[in-house]
């Protein structure tokens, strides 16, 4: 499967780059998120309860940002599995200054492997929720940067 959007923020790159990197942020605008620890240098043991279809199940997995060139890009590795099935995946997170500076663009584009159960009843779902999940981390994202916040 794979997901690709572009989200347009009102705040400087450096600071849409500060809340992409902050595993708190991430782990509060992250759907489904119930806890993000630090195991390691950018790379993070979460868990996440996600339903898909009639499928709702808790994944334990992790997180890790390689590949980074602050404040223009990097990539997101994930692996995770759950009862219902696994995951492994990774994005491609690119971000550029528009209107001046004031704004700033970020691009996604990534690729991931689903099995088990959640790919056998719910893959017909699973491109709109990724999707959706995706729209909604990237909104509240979003709204942190706009109003300043940091965490």
């Amino acid at each position: 499967m794979e997901v690709s959007a572009t989200y347009l923020f009102d705040a400087p790159r450096q600071r849409v780059w500060d809340l992409l990197i902050d595993p708190e942020v991430i782990a509060g605008c992250l759907p489904g998120c119930e806890s993000m620890e630090p195991t390691g240098p950018d790379t993070y043991q979460a868990t996440l309860t996600i339903g898909i279809a009639a499928i709702t199940g808790r994944y334990q997995g992790t997180v890790r940002i390689a590949e980074k060139q602050e404040p223009a890009s990097y990539t997101l590795v994930v692996e995770g599995k759950g009862k219902p099935g696994f995951l492994s995946g990774s994005a491609s997170v690119t971000l550029a200054e528009t209107d001046g500076g004031d704004r700033t663009s970020v691009a996604v584009a990534g690729k991931a492997h689903v099995g088990g159960t959640i790919a056998r009843v719910g893959q017909r779902l699973l491109g709109s929720v990724s999707k959706l999940m995706m729209d909604r981390f990237f909104a509240c994202l979003n709204a942190k940067a706009r109003d300043g916040v940091a965490k």
